[in-house]
């Protein structure tokens, strides 16, 4: 059974759905879920919900603010920071709903939220346990990745421009989240990227193709990874694309070389996009099993 919900975090509504497995039990565990950058919660998270209330978990999936149902300002706006308190704010939302176990909660996240649960399950003791799809590591190590060196001078310049408009009340400048034309600068760079979003449209209608700058330059700031060595004794299953690009694999392998017992690493074959729809299956599965085997069954 799925229903609506909303709750507040940092002065905002955060909407999504509640998911209850089909049973008469009242001390059930549960998955905290939310999105990646510029994303909906339509875009494939409702499919890895569904897998896990079938196993008898239930899940609380939302909005990050600034995006889709939810509340926030300015619109399609990613804020790290804001985004980690969200799903604290949310794992206590799960923790007042009558039938969840407050004591057996974990959490899932992907690409850039991937990056956040790993953050959160290291400072907040309350998760249990935590899955982390092709996560992202370090915004400054992916930075000098997607960024040409002698293109950073100027990237730089805008940050600096958009902070004076906007202190002079301005509107935010944006990006767009990914285009099909190499010569335009991007969130997301890529065929793979554009074909997913484009891929998604008839079913996540509140996408929107657009990100503020502001959102790129918080990014290169944000670095999650340095919490990983602290996440233990928390269970940590880290899933990681084996030609990820965007979050570039190399960076999630040494990431989860430094992460300590207990932990398991699951590869998939091709880029940052094939777990949501080529590998579901075996992503989806490998979460499902991970948190039946340390917050067990309803």
């Amino acid at each position: 059974m799925r229903t609506d919900i909303e709750f507040l975090s940092e002065g905002r509504k955060l909407r999504g759905w509640l998911y209850r497995p089909s049973t008469e039990l009242t001390s059930i565990p549960a998955i905290v879920m939310a999105h990646g950058l510029t994303c909906v919660k339509e875009q494939y998270l409702d499919r890895y919900a569904e897998v896990f209330v079938r196993a008898g978990f239930g899940v609380v999936l939302y909005d990050h603010a600034n995006f889709g149902a939810s509340e926030g300002s300015p619109r399609q706006e990613v804020d790290p920071v804001l985004q980690r308190r969200g799903y604290r704010d949310a794992i206590s939302f799960a923790q007042t709903v009558p039938w969840i176990d407050a004591a057996r909660i974990g959490i899932w996240g992907t690409s850039y939220s991937g990056g956040h649960v790993l953050e959160i399950a290291a400072l907040d003791r309350r998760v249990k346990c935590v899955v982390s799809q092709v996560p992202t590591v370090s915004g400054y190590q992916s930075a000098l990745r997607r960024t040409r060196a002698d293109h950073v001078p100027a990237l730089l310049a805008r940050f600096a421009a958009d902070r004076a408009a906007r202190f002079l009340g301005e509107a935010p400048a944006t990006i767009p989240a990914v285009s099909d034309d190499p010569a335009v600068g991007c969130a997301m760079g890529g065929r793979d990227a554009y074909d997913f979003f484009m891929g998604t449209k008839s079913f996540a209608p509140t996408w929107r193709n657009e990100m503020t700058l502001r959102s790129a330059e918080m990014a290169r700031e944000n670095e999650p990874g340095i919490h990983i060595a602290r996440i233990s004794l928390t269970p940590l299953l880290m899933i990681v694309a084996e030609n990820d690009m965007l979050t570039a694999t190399d960076l999630c392998l040494e990431a989860f070389q430094r992460a300590l017992p207990p932990k398991r690493l699951v590869t998939v074959p091709g880029g940052h996009f094939e777990p949501y729809v080529r590998h579901f299956e075996k992503t989806s599965g490998a979460a499902r099993d991970w948190f039946l085997e340390h917050l067990g069954r309803e």
